[in-house]
């Protein structure tokens, strides 16, 4: 494996042992894809006719590849072995233990659905022009100005690779603690924008220079290397339930939100910025989520409240009320959990 060391900087026209070793340099481990494909090969006679789980199969034991992504690997020589034996198999990352998400955008011009499901959670105002919006593209870049953030898709600073389709893989690395769920495949309501999917736990992405019937995966010069999830992506992924509170240690999860009279007090204040939606002005809205977010950040810096949860509940509250200042709402919210974060509110009050 001479060349292997070379690939860790760069493995392009590596065959796809080669780009399987460079994914696993990184710590992203990968299974195989059926060549040309992008979906696992079969499982073994045995795992295809009996009913077990993927936890419980003896395959992974014995080296098998067995249900696909469960089956992913960082093991130099489970890799070589799996690539010796099909050199053609193409090359997928399990995205949940490589602690990434990816931003499937696909750009398949087809008729344009509903404005309730183009940006799922967001109201799109009939005044608002929609000519020219024809795939996940335009969605992506409609929610980005939406939150007056930048584009992701023309974001050199992580790792993009242009798929086979003309679409993007737009690659980010989580947060220490996010849990993020998959998209894919679970219903256009369940997806970030319309031809947006999110790829991250218990799902899969191709390989960069992974190389399918239809063409190539190439990255996208400058950046070779997922970057940071942006807070405002982390943001809208709580907001459209990619967010999940699951935690590496069960025994240590926050409690459920009806517990404590803190969290029953947050409670309280959330219905408070509910509440303004009754008025369009002159309610005190912009107060009283900095509030609701102040609380929010101290339960979270005691470990009483998950991040996720505090984000989901603050944004769904604020979204409710005032639904056409959302980028404002997001500010409020952010700048309310930081000042909270800086003083943990336990039982017996703030630290």
């Amino acid at each position: 494996m001479s060349r292997h060391p070379q690939l860790l900087t760069t493995p392009s026209g590596a065959s796809p042992v080669e780009t399987a070793l460079w994914c696993a340099g990184k710590g992203w481990p990968v299974h195989p894809l059926v060549p040309g494909r992008k979906i696992p090969p079969a499982n073994c006679l045995r795992c295809r006719y009996q009913n077990h789980t993927p936890k419980g199969c003896s395959c992974f034991a014995a080296g098998r590849w067995c249900h696909g992504f469960h089956a992913a690997t960082t093991d130099l020589d489970r890799i070589r072995s799996w690539w010796a034996a099909r050199p053609a198999f193409g090359v997928a990352v399990s995205c949940g233990p490589a602690r990434v998400v990816v931003l499937d955008v696909d750009a398949h011009t087809s008729v344009l659905p509903s404005r309730n499901r183009i940006l799922p959670g967001i109201p799109i105002h009939p005044s608002i022009d929609l000519n020219g919006l024809e795939n996940g593209f335009h969605t992506l870049a409609l929610l980005a100005a939406y939150r007056g953030q930048p584009n992701p898709s023309a974001d050199e600073n992580t790792l993009r690779v242009q798929t086979a389709s003309g679409g993007m893989h737009i690659w980010y690395s989580l947060p220490e603690g996010s849990h993020l769920r998959s998209s894919s495949g679970a219903g256009a309501n369940a997806a970030l924008a319309w031809q947006v999917d999110v790829r991250a736990e218990k799902g899969y992405v191709v390989a960069p220079f992974t190389y399918t019937k239809n063409g190539a995966y190439q990255p996208l010069m400058p950046a070779v290397e997922p970057a940071p999830l942006p807070a405002w992506l982390l943001t809208e992924l709580a907001r459209t339930g990619h967010v999940h509170a699951a935690s590496a240690d069960h025994r240590q999860a926050p409690p459920a939100l009806s517990r404590c009279s803190e969290i029953q007090a947050l409670t309280r204040l959330v219905e408070t910025v509910e509440a303004c939606a009754t008025a369009p002005a002159g309610t005190g809205f912009s107060e009283k989520l900095n509030r609701a977010a102040y609380t929010a950040g101290g339960l979270v810096a005691a470990g009483r409240l998950s991040h996720a949860q505090a984000v989901q509940r603050l944004t769904r509250a604020a979204e409710l009320a005032r639904p056409m200042q959302s980028a404002k709402n997001l500010r409020t919210i952010h700048d309310g959990l930081s000042a909270g974060a800086n003083r943990p509110l336990h039982r017996k009050g703030r630290s």
